[in-house]
């Protein structure tokens, strides 16, 4: 179990993200299309995860914006923006931005990965969503990069995970 904070107070996920330099867990998630995507459609690919509590909040908008600025010059790489809203409030979201250069994608059938990755918010006022976190995937799914935000609203490290695919 890992502790985070929302707010200086204490909140506890499920697990512990996966470690770097291991293989990240497949998943099933939904796109905004409710066609469903799993980490094995990306073989070959670079994968950023970038995973948090609800798109409709300003820090995780904020890393949605940020993660869909930097994305338009990497090349042979996929920006996840994964929470558990519904595919319908991404969508709105990422129209309302102008965000095109990520694909928001949602946990919101099963939650199976929050458990996988083992950041689903255990207690607290967030039960059952996700905890800010970012996992930097290679091209085989293996972890580079792993970071839960200490403090749920802080923003992520962008640069830190940048660099691990850089370095990759």
């Amino acid at each position: 179990m890992a502790t985070v904070t929302l707010k200086g107070n204490e909140i506890h996920t499920v697990g512990n993200l996966p470690e770097v330099g291991g293989t990240a867990p497949d998943f099933t998630l939904v796109k905004n299309d409710l066609s469903e995507c799993s980490l094995s459609d990306f073989k070959g690919q670079k994968v950023v995860l970038n995973i948090f509590p609800s798109i409709d909040t300003g820090t995780c908008a904020q890393s949605v914006r940020q993660f869909n600025q930097e994305a338009a010059e990497l090349e042979n790489t996929k920006i996840l923006c994964i929470s558990r809203d519904l595919p319908f409030a991404q969508a709105r979201f990422c129209g309302a931005e102008g965000i095109d250069s990520v694909e928001t994608v949602s946990d919101f059938r099963s939650g199976d990965f929050g458990k996988a990755y083992a950041l689903e918010f255990t207690d607290g006022p967030l039960k059952g969503l996700h905890s800010r976190s970012v996992v930097v995937l290679d091209e085989n799914a293996k972890v580079l990069y792993a970071e839960q935000v200490a403090e749920t609203v802080d923003e992520p490290n962008y640069k830190a995970a940048l660099e691990a695919l850089m370095d990759a």
